[in-house]
Protein backbone atom coordinates (compact mmCIF):
# COMPACT_ATOMS: atom_id res chain seq x y z
CA UNK A 1 0.00 0.00 0.00
CA UNK A 2 3.13 2.18 0.88
CA UNK A 3 4.74 1.76 -2.83
CA UNK A 4 1.08 2.30 -4.48
CA UNK A 5 0.71 5.50 -2.47
CA UNK A 6 3.82 6.88 -3.19
CA UNK A 7 3.06 6.01 -7.24
CA UNK A 8 0.39 8.07 -6.80
CA UNK A 9 1.34 10.90 -5.00
CA UNK A 10 4.48 10.75 -7.88
CA UNK A 11 1.62 11.05 -10.64
CA UNK A 12 0.12 13.71 -8.94
CA UNK A 13 3.44 15.93 -8.64
CA UNK A 14 4.52 15.47 -12.21
CA UNK A 15 7.73 13.79 -11.33
CA UNK A 16 7.36 11.12 -14.74
CA UNK A 17 5.43 14.13 -17.23
CA UNK A 18 5.33 11.07 -19.69
CA UNK A 19 3.20 9.27 -17.70
CA UNK A 20 1.36 11.86 -15.44
CA UNK A 21 0.28 13.13 -18.92
CA UNK A 22 -1.16 9.78 -20.62
CA UNK A 23 -2.69 9.70 -16.87
CA UNK A 24 -4.11 13.13 -16.72
CA UNK A 25 -5.60 12.94 -20.56
CA UNK A 26 -7.16 9.44 -20.44
CA UNK A 27 -9.04 10.33 -17.45
CA UNK A 28 -9.71 13.75 -18.59
CA UNK A 29 -10.86 12.38 -22.25
CA UNK A 30 -13.19 9.93 -20.17
CA UNK A 31 -14.77 12.30 -17.87
CA UNK A 32 -15.29 14.93 -20.30
CA UNK A 33 -17.21 12.06 -22.49
CA UNK A 34 -19.37 11.27 -19.90
CA UNK A 35 -20.27 14.58 -19.79
CA UNK A 36 -21.84 14.97 -23.08
CA UNK A 37 -23.13 10.58 -23.66
CA UNK A 38 -23.97 8.18 -21.46
CA UNK A 39 -21.77 5.67 -19.31
CA UNK A 40 -22.86 2.61 -21.08
CA UNK A 41 -22.25 4.30 -24.74
CA UNK A 42 -18.65 5.92 -23.29
CA UNK A 43 -18.02 2.03 -21.88
CA UNK A 44 -19.28 0.60 -25.10
CA UNK A 45 -17.14 2.88 -27.31
CA UNK A 46 -14.13 2.97 -25.26
CA UNK A 47 -14.46 -1.44 -25.59
CA UNK A 48 -15.55 -1.31 -28.85
CA UNK A 49 -12.10 0.49 -29.72
CA UNK A 50 -10.04 -1.43 -26.99
CA UNK A 51 -10.94 -4.56 -29.34
CA UNK A 52 -10.68 -2.84 -32.85
CA UNK A 53 -6.80 -2.18 -31.24
CA UNK A 54 -6.28 -5.81 -29.89
CA UNK A 55 -7.31 -7.70 -33.11
CA UNK A 56 -5.84 -5.44 -35.53
CA UNK A 57 -2.72 -5.86 -33.13
CA UNK A 58 -3.28 -9.62 -33.41
CA UNK A 59 -3.72 -9.94 -37.10
CA UNK A 60 -0.91 -7.86 -37.55
CA UNK A 61 1.59 -10.11 -35.65
CA UNK A 62 0.57 -13.18 -37.44
CA UNK A 63 0.96 -11.79 -40.51
CA UNK A 64 4.37 -11.03 -39.73
CA UNK A 65 5.34 -14.18 -38.19
CA UNK A 66 3.35 -15.92 -41.23
CA UNK A 67 5.83 -13.91 -43.80
CA UNK A 68 9.20 -13.83 -41.63
CA UNK A 69 7.95 -17.62 -40.59
CA UNK A 70 8.86 -17.41 -37.26
CA UNK A 71 6.74 -18.58 -33.90
CA UNK A 72 6.66 -15.76 -31.80
CA UNK A 73 3.58 -17.34 -30.46
CA UNK A 74 0.94 -14.91 -29.31
CA UNK A 75 1.16 -10.99 -28.97
CA UNK A 76 -0.31 -11.01 -25.62
CA UNK A 77 1.05 -14.23 -23.91
CA UNK A 78 2.52 -12.05 -21.28
CA UNK A 79 -0.75 -10.23 -20.53
CA UNK A 80 -3.22 -13.30 -20.40
CA UNK A 81 -0.62 -15.34 -17.96
CA UNK A 82 -0.70 -12.57 -15.78
CA UNK A 83 -2.60 -13.49 -12.27
CA UNK A 84 -5.90 -11.17 -12.10
CA UNK A 85 -7.30 -12.83 -9.01
CA UNK A 86 -7.80 -10.79 -6.02
CA UNK A 87 -5.99 -11.28 -3.02
CA UNK A 88 -8.13 -11.85 0.37
CA UNK A 89 -5.88 -9.82 2.21
CA UNK A 90 -6.15 -7.10 0.45
CA UNK A 91 -9.84 -7.18 -0.32
CA UNK A 92 -10.24 -7.34 4.03
CA UNK A 93 -7.99 -4.32 4.50
CA UNK A 94 -9.67 -2.09 1.81
CA UNK A 95 -13.08 -3.32 3.14
CA UNK A 96 -12.05 -2.45 6.80
CA UNK A 97 -10.57 0.95 5.57
CA UNK A 98 -14.05 1.68 4.00
CA UNK A 99 -16.19 0.40 7.17
CA UNK A 100 -14.44 2.40 9.33
CA UNK A 101 -14.52 5.73 7.06
CA UNK A 102 -18.05 5.07 6.88
CA UNK A 103 -18.69 4.71 10.63
CA UNK A 104 -16.50 7.73 11.20
CA UNK A 105 -18.84 9.97 9.21
CA UNK A 106 -22.39 8.41 10.29
CA UNK A 107 -20.25 9.56 13.43
CA UNK A 108 -19.63 12.77 12.48
CA UNK A 109 -23.18 13.52 10.43
CA UNK A 110 -25.08 12.24 13.72
CA UNK A 111 -22.88 14.97 15.66
CA UNK A 112 -23.64 17.41 13.65
CA UNK A 113 -27.36 17.04 12.49
CA UNK A 114 -27.85 16.72 16.50
CA UNK A 115 -26.15 19.72 17.09
CA UNK A 116 -23.55 18.40 19.58
CA UNK A 117 -22.00 21.36 19.16
CA UNK A 118 -23.99 24.41 17.96
CA UNK A 119 -20.82 26.25 16.54
CA UNK A 120 -19.91 23.46 14.45
CA UNK A 121 -23.45 22.73 13.34
CA UNK A 122 -23.78 26.35 12.32
CA UNK A 123 -20.57 26.33 10.01
CA UNK A 124 -22.03 22.75 8.43
CA UNK A 125 -25.37 24.74 7.32
CA UNK A 126 -23.29 27.39 6.15
CA UNK A 127 -21.53 24.95 3.85
CA UNK A 128 -24.62 22.79 2.81
CA UNK A 129 -25.85 26.89 1.97
CA UNK A 130 -23.45 26.90 -0.19
CA UNK A 131 -23.65 23.97 -1.86
CA UNK A 132 -27.24 24.50 -3.25
CA UNK A 133 -25.37 27.31 -4.42
CA UNK A 134 -22.57 25.35 -6.63
CA UNK A 135 -25.12 22.91 -7.27
CA UNK A 136 -27.12 25.34 -9.13
CA UNK A 137 -24.19 26.01 -10.96
CA UNK A 138 -22.60 23.05 -11.70
CA UNK A 139 -23.90 19.28 -12.15
CA UNK A 140 -22.10 16.34 -10.98
CA UNK A 141 -20.11 15.53 -13.44
CA UNK A 142 -18.61 19.28 -14.10
CA UNK A 143 -17.54 19.09 -10.26
CA UNK A 144 -16.29 15.70 -11.25
CA UNK A 145 -14.11 16.95 -13.75
CA UNK A 146 -13.04 20.49 -11.66
CA UNK A 147 -12.26 18.37 -8.74
CA UNK A 148 -10.00 15.74 -11.11
CA UNK A 149 -8.11 18.99 -12.82
CA UNK A 150 -7.37 20.53 -9.35
CA UNK A 151 -6.09 17.15 -8.06
CA UNK A 152 -3.38 17.56 -10.98
CA UNK A 153 -2.60 20.99 -10.44
CA UNK A 154 -2.83 22.38 -7.09
CA UNK A 155 -0.48 20.30 -4.98
CA UNK A 156 1.84 21.23 -8.12
CA UNK A 157 1.07 24.58 -7.67
CA UNK A 158 1.41 24.43 -3.68
CA UNK A 159 4.58 22.78 -4.15
CA UNK A 160 6.01 26.02 -6.62
CA UNK A 161 4.65 28.48 -3.83
CA UNK A 162 4.53 26.77 -0.80
CA UNK A 163 5.72 29.52 1.53
CA UNK A 164 3.70 32.09 0.40
CA UNK A 165 0.41 30.03 0.33
CA UNK A 166 1.14 28.87 4.01
CA UNK A 167 1.36 32.55 5.36
CA UNK A 168 -1.41 33.60 3.74
CA UNK A 169 -3.58 30.36 4.85
CA UNK A 170 -2.11 31.20 8.05
CA UNK A 171 -3.88 34.68 8.08
CA UNK A 172 -7.31 32.99 7.23
CA UNK A 173 -6.60 30.24 9.99
CA UNK A 174 -6.12 33.30 12.60
CA UNK A 175 -8.83 35.18 11.56
CA UNK A 176 -11.39 32.16 11.62
CA UNK A 177 -10.28 30.50 14.99
CA UNK A 178 -10.87 34.48 16.09
CA UNK A 179 -14.43 34.65 14.64
CA UNK A 180 -14.75 30.90 16.23
CA UNK A 181 -13.95 32.17 19.28
CA UNK A 182 -16.14 35.40 19.69
CA UNK A 183 -19.06 33.16 18.81
CA UNK A 184 -18.92 30.72 21.29
CA UNK A 185 -17.95 34.20 23.56
CA UNK A 186 -21.56 34.94 22.60
CA UNK A 187 -23.23 31.58 22.54
CA UNK A 188 -25.57 31.28 25.21
CA UNK A 189 -25.75 27.55 24.55
CA UNK A 190 -21.94 26.94 24.36
CA UNK A 191 -21.76 28.39 27.72
CA UNK A 192 -21.79 26.08 30.75
CA UNK A 193 -24.86 25.80 33.02
CA UNK A 194 -24.31 27.76 36.33
CA UNK A 195 -23.73 25.75 39.69
CA UNK A 196 -26.31 25.38 42.32
CA UNK A 197 -25.51 27.64 44.84
CA UNK A 198 -24.43 26.44 48.24
CA UNK A 199 -26.90 25.13 50.90
CA UNK A 200 -26.68 27.90 53.75
CA UNK A 201 -25.79 26.77 56.67
CA UNK A 202 -28.27 26.82 59.83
Amino acid sequence: MGLRRQDFVELVYWRDPKKSGILFGSVLGILLSLSYFSLISVVAYLSLAVLTGTISYRIYKNVMQALQKTSDGHPFKDILELDLTLPQDKVREVTDTAVAHFNAAAAELRRLFLVEDLVDSIKFGILLWCLTYVGSWFNGMTLIIIAFVALFTLPKVYENNKSQIDQNLEIVRSKLAEITAKVKTFNPIAKKPPTEEKKKDN
